[in-house]
């Protein structure tokens, strides 16, 4: 039952329609009651030789009135009450996905996507459940049960009635029992449906990379292993659940054959009526419906508990990025400075003593080895992670005295790992402006050294791109992220290592259009292949996540250091790839 209190918030939000859908079941409960009494007075009637025409077509009216009435407000009970239940999936669906939304990179990192896809869809439903179905049931076993055991006590005889209840304390308990036994093993099953749900998920989105392994077989296996675990768990579940009807028979057949055995006896001894007796038959099976609603109760509210403790261990996760009260509304515009003592990221120290000022409308470029810090240190300017030792500001004000949103509209941020989603081209690269003109789009595209290719494509701009960008080669994924992020005409954009996958003279065309296009507006480029950075009017390189060099790129040639020559390398080796082509 703890669950109906853990969703009292929503209960009472909704008090009329649960309340009106609940006083309906309630009434239609109470016309049930009708026809057993009916069949006893017929009985009675004919019986005793005084049945006639016209009251056998009175109360067959009577029973069709109530068939009709029970029929219409069944309707409205079930729109209600289901209604409601549905309504809840979509507010806690929503509230998942707003929170997903809030939440940090490291919420994703420690948490797999297919175990997120599981609590918003299976979790939810059994929560679903709770609130429609699980609420019926707990209405309709006690007020059906109620009425009917005290209208066979009322009017055919309190001692049978006492007699026929005699099995029922076995019922509750066992009812109980199960229960909790449900509750443990459908958490269990949930897990691992999550786990199977994340497994389906890597494989189908690191499928080319299976196949280009031969790993299809050790894949299958391992599906295999996973799916095999979750039906073992839902097959517990399966077993605790396929104790409750077994139950139930038996207790429905102890009271029926105690029912009938000092039925027949009372009906002997003139203490009811054969057709009281056969009223109280019908009865007795009207109880069946609220037995079985018990125990399908405890099933239901077994699982919705089990979800919904999944589900609020979710919400629960504080978000590590907050807007302070007061914060700045106003996107900001100007210069950027990192003033960073100590950064440590995920339990490691990733930048130590970086001073940077980036005034307005420069280019500031990042270079160093694999695991340097470049990234991090772009990623701290969007706010990912706040920085314990040190602050970036931006127009002068730390980042944090900035609404996150307002922050991030002043920013353009392009990742390594590109990711485009299943819509035309023209969508994926619209998405941060939907409402932008196909003439927007096409210059974007054009500043991104993309144009060309698109209108190669059969159908141009409106050309369906596949799951994360399948069909387009590396490049062509990294120009369309960079024209998603050039249309939106960022006040300062960030690109991560963006253009490694692009060739030399396209390389060239997307830095001279960012050299001409943003004259007044900042530039954060990180990059492995230093030919990226030589228009950046200052360059530093990390090692270790310290700032080891420093200068233009004339000054850091002279320097002979790490740049120099890895430059120096760079160079030779384009031009060892352009001699192997020309011959």
């Amino acid at each position: 039952m703890k669950v109906f209190y853990d969703l009292s918030w929503y209960f009472k939000q909704e008090k009329l329609r649960y309340g009106t859908g609940i006083f309906i079941l309630m009434l239609v409960s109470a016309l049930t009651l009708i026809p057993p009494y009916v069949i006893g007075l017929v009985v009675d009637l004919i019986d005793g030789q005084n049945m006639t025409q016209e009251i056998l077509i009175y109360w067959m009216t009577i029973l069709a009135a109530v068939g009709v009435l029970s029929y219409i407000l069944r309707y409205i009970w079930r729109i209600l009450i289901f209604g409601a239940s549905i309504k809840l999936a979509r507010i806690l669906r929503s509230n998942l996905y707003s929170h997903f939304t809030k939440m940090s990179s490291s919420f994703y990192q420690k948490r797999r996507t297919g175990d997120l896809m599981a609590h918003a869809t299976n979790d939810i439903r059994a929560v679903e459940q709770t609130a429609g179905a699980g609420v019926l049931t707990l209405v309709d076993s006690l007020t059906m049960g109620s009425f009917v055991i005290i209208t066979m006590a009322i009017t055919i005889s309190w001692e049978l009635t006492l007699i026929a209840l005699i099995p029922m304390p076995f019922m509750a308990f066992a009812t109980a029992k199960y229960g909790s036994m449900l509750h443990h093993r459908f958490g269990s099953a949930q897990a691992a449906f999550s786990a199977l749900n994340n497994k389906v998920q890597e494989s189908m989105s690191g499928i080319r990379v299976t196949k280009a392994f031969g790993y299809e077989e050790e894949e299958i296996s391992a599906f295999r292993s996973q799916s095999d675990d979750v039906v073992k768990k839902n097959m517990a579940v399966a077993r605790v659940d396929a104790l409750f009807d077994p139950t139930i028979t038996i207790v429905v057949g102890l009271s029926y054959f105690l029912s009938v055995a000092f039925g027949a006896y009372f009906v002997i001894n003139e203490a009811i009526t054969i057709g009281q007796l056969t009223s109280f038959t019908v009865y007795l099976g009207l109880l069946i419906w609220p037995m079985l609603a018990f125990g399908w109760f405890f099933n239901i509210i077994e699982r919705g508990r089990a979800s919904y403790d999944r589900i609020r261990r979710l919400l629960f996760v504080e978000q590590e990025i907050k807007d302070v009260k007061g914060a700045i509304e106003s996107p900001p515009a100007g210069d950027v400075v990192f003033d960073i003592k100590e950064f440590t990221y995920d339990g490691e120290k990733g930048l130590f003593d970086i001073y940077i000022h980036i005034p307005r409308g420069r280019t500031l470029g990042i270079a160093g080895k694999t695991g340097s810090g470049k990234s991090t240190l772009s990623r701290t300017l969007l706010r990912d992670f706040d920085i314990q030792k040190g602050r970036v500001l931006v127009e002068g004000q730390p980042l944090d005295t900035y609404e996150k949103d307002a922050l991030l509209t002043s920013i353009a941020y392009v990742p390594q790992d590109h990711f485009l989603f299943s819509a035309t081209i023209a969508d994926n690269i619209a998405f941060g402006k939907p409402e932008a003109s196909y003439k927007d789009i096409v210059k974007a595209a054009a500043a991104a050294g993309i144009h060309e290719d698109i209108i190669h494509f059969t159908e141009g701009y409106e050309t369906m791109v596949g799951e994360r960008g399948v069909t387009l080669s590396g490049g062509q994924k990294q120009r369309l992220s960079i024209a998603r992020a050039l249309l939106l005409d960022p006040e300062i954009l960030i690109l991560d290592d963006s253009l490694s996958a692009v060739d030399a003279r396209t390389e060239e065309l997307i830095l001279e259009t960012l050299k001409k296009e943003r004259k007044s507006k900042t530039t954060i480029i990180t990059a492995h292949r230093l030919s990226a950075l030589n228009h950046a009017d200052e360059i530093i390189v990390l090692e270790k996540g310290r700032i080891s060099e420093r200068g233009n790129h004339e000054e850091l040639l002279l320097k002979n250091r790490w740049y120099a020559k890895m430059y120096q390398t760079q160079q030779l080796e384009s031009e060892l790839e352009g001699g192997g082509d020309n011959a």
